[in-house]
């Protein structure tokens, strides 16, 4: 059994080591880990360089650590999505917030940094390529249908529309640095005009 400096040494250690994680998941989603430092991130976490690599060996293993938290939080918007008991309208609506929303959007914009690059490391690109963009809108087109026998969304291939919506979305996320947190949740309704009637 630990002693009680035991597990406050390892409350300390778990807090930490987190906090660093989120600097970096921050710090990746704006830069992507070609233009990103450890010290880059040391300086987010607001701990020394020094400290951050007795947490974590390199930015790779940061970054390889964060993708799989990503794809993990990606699956889970998504298939928390589904099992709403909401219209297909309003489901759409959800994970689109929780995209756009400050504590989910970094998840997403890593994503989509490391798809977007060859240079990750190869743990990182063996995970995303058991993880494909197209499955998630896969994944979303029975919704979609539903919505469009339900006279909610426009009429079209459904993969298509939401391929569309989701390339706007993910394009407002990349636009967020530039406004203050949480700017595109109140257009979230306009928003959703192109898709539904």
């Amino acid at each position: 059994m630990k002693t009680s400096n035991e597990q406050r040494a390892d409350t300390v250690h778990d807090e930490r080591r987190s906090q660093i994680k989120k600097a970096a998941l921050k710090v990746f989603a704006l830069r992507g880990l070609a233009n990103t430092k450890m010290s880059m991130i040391a300086e987010e976490a607001g701990v020394s360089q020094g400290l951050s690599y007795r947490y974590f060996e390199s930015k790779e293993e940061l970054f390889t650590l964060l993708v799989q938290e990503a794809l993990e939080e990606a699956q889970a918007a998504i298939q928390n999505i589904r099992s709403l008991s909401v219209s297909p309208t309003e489901q759409i609506k959800g994970l689109t917030l929780r995209m756009l929303d400050d504590s989910h959007k970094h998840f997403f914009m890593l994503l989509q940094h490391a798809q977007s690059t060859d240079d990750i490391p190869l743990k990182a690109k063996q995970m995303l390529e058991r993880y494909s963009p197209n499955e998630t809108i896969e994944y979303l087109v029975p919704i979609f249908r539903k919505g469009q026998e339900n006279g909610e969304f426009c009429e079209g291939d459904p993969f298509r529309m939401l391929f569309l919506y989701f390339s706007v979305v993910t394009g407002l996320m990349l636009q967020d640095f530039q406004t203050p947190p949480g700017y595109w949740l109140q257009d979230v309704d306009r928003l959703m005009k192109i898709i539904v009637k």
